[in-house]
């Protein structure tokens, strides 16, 4: 039995099945990311002074991530060009680059991932920040964040060791981007800041609390993955469609070459609402 409307538009909807049928998918994607996205911002808004983290991403990965997506969605609409026109190496060439693209993409967030469970972070009492830590830290010229609601800083870095009673931990050195007013304001500041890298011992009795830098560290970091780990699954699902369409799926091309580039267009139009979700993920995440 021939299903209608593989090849030609509805008579109700002016789209075929395939489109229709990705469109309404989409729909729901849209109900679950956005929901998503308004509770984000509604905890974000809500968060008290300080609890917010900042300067935690790696921008640069970030941003190199959003490009290999966009490159991606160039080349997943040249390989369904490539097939319209009936170039079928170019369209195998076309879309095993947007799986490598994908793939790239991937491996990056992996590294992002590791980065997150290797670093470590710690919230220090306010009054044994200031009278034990603070000049140390700023001598080697490291990042730490004020929690002023909680009275209390953070520090971020890597474990190297733990003791009944206390933590070596090796800080993360401040963001170059950062502006240090106080040094430019002070030359004798600069000159005398070392910016050695080099641990610094913590007291546990100084804590409040700390670990790695998973969800169960603190609200953004839960949202972070809850984001990113879905985002993941859809370029995996994405990935395997498209692996499965330049293998055995291509075998279509053969009898009915018209319906494979419908397929590779509803592909296209699912990845290119993952690569537009990324673009809106990226600037909330990493540049806030």
């Amino acid at each position: 039995m021939e299903i209608p409307y593989t090849l030609t538009a509805r008579p109700d909807t002016g789209l075929y099945n395939g489109k229709l049928g990705i469109w309404l998918f989409l729909a729901s994607e849209v109900m679950l990311f956005g929901a998503i996205f308004t509770a984000y911002l509604f905890v974000r808004l809500g968060a008290e002074d300080g609890t917010w983290p900042d300067h935690i991403q790696n921008v640069a990965l970030g941003f190199t991530n959003t490009v290999l997506l966009i490159c991606s969605s160039i080349t997943m609409v040249w390989a369904w060009v490539a097939l319209k026109e009936r170039k079928f190496n170019t369209y195998r060439l076309a879309l095993g680059i947007t799986i490598l693209l994908g793939l790239g993409f991937l491996c990056i967030k992996g590294v992002e991932y590791k980065a997150k469970f290797d670093h470590t972070g710690v919230i220090i009492n306010e009054d044994a920040m200031q009278k034990k830590y603070l000049p140390e830290l700023q001598k080697m010229d490291a990042f730490y964040g004020a929690i002023p609601s909680q009275h209390a800083y953070e520090i971020r870095g890597h474990l190297h060791e733990e003791t009944k009673d206390t933590l070596v931990i090796m800080p993360d050195p401040k963001p170059k981007y950062l502006i240090d007013l106080e040094k430019k304001e002070n030359p004798a500041a600069a000159e005398s800041g070392g910016g050695e890298e080099q641990p610094i011992t913590i007291d546990k009795a100084d804590i409040q609390r700390w670990g790695s830098l998973l969800p169960k560290y603190g609200t953004y970091y839960a949202i972070y993955f809850l984001v990113t780990g879905l985002h993941a699954l859809h370029i995996v699902g994405g990935v395997v469609v498209m692996l499965y369409f330049l293998t055995i799926g291509s075998r279509l091309y053969k009898r009915n070459p018209e319906q494979l580039s419908n397929r590779i267009e509803v592909t296209g139009i699912f990845w290119h609402f993952v690569d537009l979700v990324w673009i809106t993920v990226f600037p909330i995440l990493y540049l806030t």
